[in-house]
């Protein structure tokens, strides 16, 4: 229970270090990173944008989460996060300039699908010729991401935009419906995160379907025993994540992103991959963990504008978490002893 909070503080030690070597305060860095998004002088404008920030991250984990536990290891979230994007963005963009309450709810849906149909081409590669599903998933970010340059610089790209890249502003039609509180920071994609929590608790701990996803990933053999179908819990683990993945990148293209374009995509499908496992792999506290990772992330940006640190060493920040988490997790299953070397 406690290896997540000592590897935050790990990474808080380590963190201080890397902001010295760049010369610059390490305790000041610390301060601004985890202290001022929350009780700073502009908390008020910061605290919102945990919400905006920290909604993607659980939506993408929790649906990870689901496979991890499964040991099917979905790491192309990130392609599936921009699909879901593309195909949200593309029905909004096919009801231009017509206004209609019916179109949002389309958004979502695609949205959904764009993600599944992305995270099912593993799924079906796997269950079929036996690929391994690391590699195929991984690789596809790449194919999404040049769908996304492609779309921004061709057929999404906006007629009146003055031959900038990226689509048309949503927010005529779309963002007006995903929006519930501006000044708050909620909307429909911070809902659904929520709900997805929720669901994902159940799932796990009241259902069948729960215990065999448990089952499958800490007795494989016990699982086949059991009657369980590799095939089907693939298919359902990986589209199920693709589905959430796809559902995170409709709900920010349609708000706080606003438009297609080719810096759409900012890490959220790799940065959940530390979410869930800062997590533990528990819905509970992948909600916890999505809002501390949100926080580096405004701090982050806080901590480049007031002191110059360079984004890099954010990032770098932010994967010293899940190092250490990986180093620490070593001793919840191993216990380090010292005694003497014996003589040959």
């Amino acid at each position: 229970m406690a290896t997540p909070l000592v590897a935050v503080l790990a990474t808080m030690m380590a963190g201080g270090l890397l902001f010295a070597a760049l010369g610059k305060d390490p305790a000041e860095a610390i301060r601004t990173i985890f202290w001022e998004p929350l009780f700073g002088e502009f908390a008020f404008y910061y605290r919102p944008q945990l919400l905006i920030k920290g909604a993607p991250l659980v939506l993408i984990a929790i649906g990870l989460s689901l496979g991890f536990r499964a040991g099917i290891w979905n790491i192309g979230a990130e392609g599936q996060y921009i699909m879901g994007a593309l195909f949200g963005a593309g029905t909004g963009l096919a009801f231009y300039p017509m206004e209609a309450w019916f179109i949002f709810p389309l958004m979502v849906v695609a949205g959904a699908v764009g993600g599944w149909l992305w995270a099912i081409i593993p799924a079906f590669l796997k269950t079929r010729f036996g690929t391994n599903e690391i590699l195929v998933s991984l690789m596809l970010v790449y194919v999404a991401q040049q769908f996304l340059a492609s779309m921004s610089l061709g057929l999404m790209k906006n007629p009146e935009g003055f031959g900038f890249p990226g689509s048309r502003n949503l927010s005529e039609y779309a963002s007006a419906n995903s929006w519930i509180d501006q000044d708050l920071g909620l909307h429909w994609g911070v809902a659904a995160a929520l709900i997805a929590v929720i669901f994902a608790y159940i799932l796990l701990n009241r259902h069948m379907l729960g215990y065999h996803i448990r089952l499958t990933g800490e007795a494989p053999r016990a699982a086949r025993f059991a009657g369980v179908k590799p095939a089907r819990l693939i298919l359902f683990c990986l589209g199920t994540s693709g589905a959430l993945a796809g559902l995170a990148g409709l709900f920010e293209v349609a708000g706080p992103s606003g438009q297609v374009s080719i810096d759409f995509n900012v890490g959220y499908g790799f940065t959940a991959i530390i979410v869930a496992f800062l997590g533990r792999l528990h819905p509970v506290g992948i909600l916890l963990a999505g809002g501390l990772m949100a926080l580096t992330y405004i701090g982050g940006d806080i901590a480049q504008s007031n002191m110059g640190l360079p984004s890099a060493a954010i990032q770098v920040f932010q994967g010293m978490l899940l190092f250490f988490l990986l180093a620490f997790d070593l001793l919840t299953n191993f216990r380090i002893t010292l005694r003497k070397r014996e003589v040959a």
